[in-house]
């Protein structure tokens, strides 16, 4: 049990409590006991409204699920259907025409369109890395990935073949996006004037470089004759850097595994070290220690011989968690721990004052203001209350209002319904809003758990709502305003060693109107900015058609009338049964949120705890509706168990889970996550996952 302090009427953790009130609060001036006061009024105000909207889910819950078993046996009736969900308040009525109010947004954010990084909080590494991504090397994304056509080197030799199909591909690369007039970049010699197609696309000039725009990104072609590659060229070009993650989200939530408040002490203080610019993480590499800290702007010398600096970081969001889950950080009166996302609100927006304020080595939003993306809200009502919270938090920092900005995800079935309402409640401070596959789809397939079983996961992505629920989020927010003064975002591609796939994928996100879309590395970041170059999606949004209608997004994606074979039955619990078991051991006995986890084809995907609520309702639905047997999803978690042990079988410190079924805490979890399934609210796994993970710790 941590040491608590008593602070007013609160008892905080006494590492977190002398962490903000030396380290953020000290610094920004402000008075600790108002502070801790304000705080405790702010949890005293939104705490009975917090589990009142708890209890809300619950009782619709409750009223789908009755809905559903009286219906059972009998056609789908979409009207009837669509009736009730209005009746019971599900559905609220369209608000009227409106646009979005936003202001002081940044450039990032609002008129500039390219890739987005979500990063663990946790890992104070990843997080400079993601910081950093603002720039990165074209060559070797494309030295180093399966981008190219060139297989990939052998050894840790320099390949020449590689390599010259890498730069023949860069050239290629500035031979469409900025021309040269009556030339070619393959043809251009050292010393060889410059001479553009547009004149206009030229920056400046910086210390080994020259920089150029399109589509709103810079592009810096390096000359170096004294590096192994730019001395063998002859032009003597070095590199091609792109602008590459304009933003990043520092996650507080999926991504990462926190607890209790040793754990939210290690979040916040990698936010404030962020923040502030001083955030150091040292790691081995090749037998030497290297230090990794955050890049300096970019300068470059325009023609007139003015010195603008470009931004050397990604401009960072941070992510709070949703509604749902409680912290004993912080333990209100009679000792309950505080809303989670109540006490991510005040500390991470008190962090980030010191950037608005101007405390930071480098600022982070220019246009003064703080962005949270704020996930996993349910419907307008939900999201009226993060914007109260975010105005009493902005009353007790002393920052003007809407300072502080918002992100809100859609990825809840109540949201995407109601999503205009959402924006409405909100449209004074949203920045951004985003789609997400697998919580929509764990969310889709829980609302509707007693309405029958469900289609293959794989199935899913050809369903009627996910194509409804896809378009209708890009042309609800083109509807309200949102292009020129948000982002409308696409999710993650998550399989980080498939770039070529990548590459020729994922700009569909551009030509389905998002300015913006997840990416899982830095260099993934940087062949994702090829898209941005090749599209202009401010032109793209202008050409798009209306939302479709409400009653595709609410189609069910029922099995009716499927007949699966015992091994297609097999094939997916295997499927669903490796894929939970590979991330679930992570998160419980390492508290990692995120890691590429190899899924039963040993492919490495990127997942995080989205991952875990669709594999885990898939189960839970099928076992609820008899296609599977407890005992056949209960070989299949052995089986995959087995499996997932011989993945991690270089880690010395991993430990089995084979024939430790009664004992393993992961494989534990495991089980309770598909058979407790159904009752979990909305199907979310994070309370079994942190008491499991509150086991570990604590060495039970």
């Amino acid at each position: 049990m941590s040491e608590r302090v008593e602070r007013g009427v609160l008892k905080v953790d006494a590492a977190l409590a002398e962490f903000v009130e030396q380290e953020v609060l000290a610094p920004l001036g402000r008075d600790a006991d108002a502070f801790w006061e304000g705080f405790a009024g702010i949890i005293r105000t939104f705490s009975p409204r917090n589990l009142a909207l708890l209890d809300k889910r619950d009782d619709l819950q409750k009223k789908i699920d009755r809905w559903h078993a009286e219906q059972r046996g009998k056609p789908h009736d979409a009207a009837a259907y669509r009736a009730f969900l209005e009746e019971i308040g599900y559905l609220v009525p369209e608000p009227a025409p409106f646009t979005i109010g936003t202001a002081n947004v940044d450039p990032e954010i609002a008129t500039m369109a390219g890739p987005q990084l979500v990063v663990p909080v946790l890992n104070a590494r990843f997080l400079l890395n993601a910081a950093n991504a603002r720039w990165g090397s074209l060559y070797d994304a494309y030295y180093g990935t399966d981008a190219l056509e060139v297989p990939p080197p052998a050894g840790p030799e320099y390949d020449p073949r590689r390599g010259a199909a890498v730069v023949a591909a860069g050239r290629s690369f500035l031979d469409q996006v900025v021309p040269l007039k009556d030339a070619s970049w393959l043809d251009l010699e050292a010393g060889q004037e410059i001479a553009l197609a547009d004149p206009a696309q030229y920056v400046g000039g910086t210390a080994k470089g020259r920089v150029f725009r399109n589509n709103g990104l810079h592009i810096e072609v390096v000359f170096d004759r004294d590096h192994p590659i730019g001395s063998q060229d002859k032009a003597g070009i070095s590199d091609i850097r792109l602008e590459a993650a304009l933003t990043t989200i520092v996650d507080l939530e999926d991504s990462v595994a926190a607890v209790d408040g040793e754990d939210k002490l290690e979040a916040y203080r990698n936010w404030l070290g962020v923040i502030r610019g001083d955030l150091e993480a040292s790691f081995e590499k090749g037998g030497k220690t290297l230090t990794r800290r955050l890049e300096d702007d970019l300068a470059v010398t325009g023609l007139d011989g003015e010195t603008v600096n470009l931004p050397g970081r990604s401009l960072l969001f941070v992510r709070n968690v949703g509604h749902l889950m409680t912290n004993p950080a912080i333990l209100m009166p009679g000792n309950a721990p505080v809303p989670e996302g109540i006490m991510d609100a005040v500390i991470t927006s008190a962090i980030s004052t010191l950037d608005v304020e101007g405390h930071a080595n480098w600022p982070n939003s220019k246009a003064g203001s703080i962005y949270i993306v704020k996930p996993k809200m349910h419907g307008p009502e939900e999201c009226a209350f993060t914007n109260d919270l975010f105005d009493a938090v902005e009353d007790l920092l002393d920052l003007p209002r809407h300072t502080i900005k918002v992100g809100v995800m859609d990825e809840e079935r109540r949201t995407s319904a109601n999503l205009s309402a959402c924006i409405h409640a909100v449209k004074d401070r949203i920045v951004f809003i985003n789609t997400g596959f697998l919580d929509r789809t764990g969310d889709e397939i829980h609302t509707s758990m007693r309405a029958g079983p469900m289609v293959r996961k794989g199935a899913m992505k050809n369903s009627v709502w996910l194509d409804a629920y896809e378009k209708r989020n890009v042309a609800i927010g083109l509807q309200h305003g949102l292009s020129g003064k948000a982002q409308i975002g696409k999710g993650m591609w998550a399989a980080p060693d498939r770039m070529r796939a990548m590459l020729a994928e994922k700009g569909g996100h551009l030509r389905a109107g998002a300015n913006t879309a997840w990416v899982p590395s830095p260099t993934a970041a940087v062949l994702h900015a090829l898209h941005y170059h090749q599209l202009d999606v401010f032109a793209v949004q202008k050409d798009l058609p209306p939302a479709p209608g409400l009653d595709a997004l609410l189609t069910i994606p029922l099995a009716e009338g499927t007949n699966w074979s015992e091994d297609e039955i097999a094939e997916e619990l295997d499927n669903n049964c490796q894929g939970l078991l590979g991330y679930v051991v992570r998160w419980v006995d390492a508290g990692v949120g995120c890691s590429k986890v190899p899924d039963i084809n040993d492919v490495g995907l990127m997942e995080d705890r989205a991952t875990l609520r669709i594999s885990s309702q898939h189960l839970a639905n099928w076992l609820l509706h008899g296609v599977c047997s407890q005992e056949q999803v209960m070989d299949a978690l052995r089986r995959m168990a087995a499996k997932v042990d011989a993945q991690n079988a270089g880690d010395p410190s991993y430990r089995p889970m084979a024939d430790q079924w009664q004992t393993h805490p992961a494989f534990r979890a495991a089980c309770e996550l598909v058979f407790e399934g159904v009752v979990q609210p909305n199907g979310y796994t994070e309370p079994l996952l942190h008491a499991w993970r509150a086991k570990v710790k604590a060495g039970a």
